[in-house]
């Protein structure tokens, strides 16, 4: 797939049987969710057994729709299901999906559920060159592996002008950026080389633009725009190594006071 600013991404179809256990893991959780808000709805409603009957109706539906459609438009195509199994639902061109394709591809649901056990969603996606159930021929959306990419020493820490990187607000700009943007920007560093001069300075234009008019990054006078989004991807790859070491040291014994009492339980 090629993007508009011509840098080719490779994608890696989910198979079915990852996308299967996605969705009874998201599944798990809606049945959960939506048992729990009927019991308080029916001990709220104890004295009006029809109201609560009809209430009960509405709740699961919004439950059931509003699950995926709300997750997959705020974390750029994931549910908790298909992060845990590492999957994400992106648009046919290779960018994120938006609200409208959230919509769609989910309240497709109930005909690719049909007669049980998304055989029909099952059925379409297996005679589709690009695995895409009936709500994904709809939406335009394809059912992708979520890919982690492994950044250099070179780009994580880049050589020069790297006062930027200090910069409290222009970190927090480039948080701002979706996890497709992300690709993008990582992607153009790492395949700077492989390109011709004209199309090099042409691609870290359009991103440099992207990036100054789209997440409101300043973008110094004597600094090229080459070197601008080399220092977003090095901002970008210092987050996810301090996500990282935050998440392993979770759980850990913080003082060695700690671990003598853990070692006395």
């Amino acid at each position: 797939m090629l993007t508009p600013e011509y840098v080719e991404f490779d994608f890696v179809l989910a198979g079915l049987f990852s996308r299967f256990l996605a969705w009874c893991i998201d599944t798990l959780i809606t049945f959960t969710l939506a048992i729990a808000l009927l019991i308080v709805l029916s001990l709220a409603m104890f004295a009006f057994p029809g109201f609560a009957s009809a209430l009960g109706f509405v709740v699961w539906f919004a439950i059931d729709w509003g699950y995926a459609i709300f997750l997959e438009s705020i974390w750029s195509g994931q549910t908790l299901g298909k992060r845990a199994m590492g999957l994400r639902v992106i648009q046919e061109s290779g960018v994120r999906i938006g609200f409208l394709h959230a919509v769609l591809r989910n309240l497709a649901r109930p005909i690719d559920r049909l007669p049980f056990l998304y055989a029909v969603g099952g059925t379409a996606a297996l005679f589709s060159k690009s695995q895409q159930r009936l709500g994904d021929m709809l939406a335009g959306t394809i059912v992708v592996r979520d890919r982690r990419l492994k950044i250099p020493a070179s780009i994580a820490r880049p050589e020069g002008e790297t006062a930027l990187l200090d910069d409290p607000l222009f970190r927090s700009r480039i948080a701002r950026l979706s996890a497709e943007e992300e690709a993008l920007i990582f992607s153009a560093a790492l395949r700077r080389e492989e390109l011709g001069m004209e199309a090099r300075l042409s691609l870290f234009a359009a991103l440099s633009q992207r990036l100054q008019e789209d997440a409101d990054v300043y973008k110094p006078p004597h600094l090229s725009d080459e070197k601008l989004v080399l220092l977003c991807a090095a901002a970008l790859a210092k987050r996810n190594s301090e996500r990282a070491n935050a998440a392993s040291r979770k759980g850990r014994p913080r003082n060695m006071l700690q671990q003598r009492n853990l070692l006395q339980k």
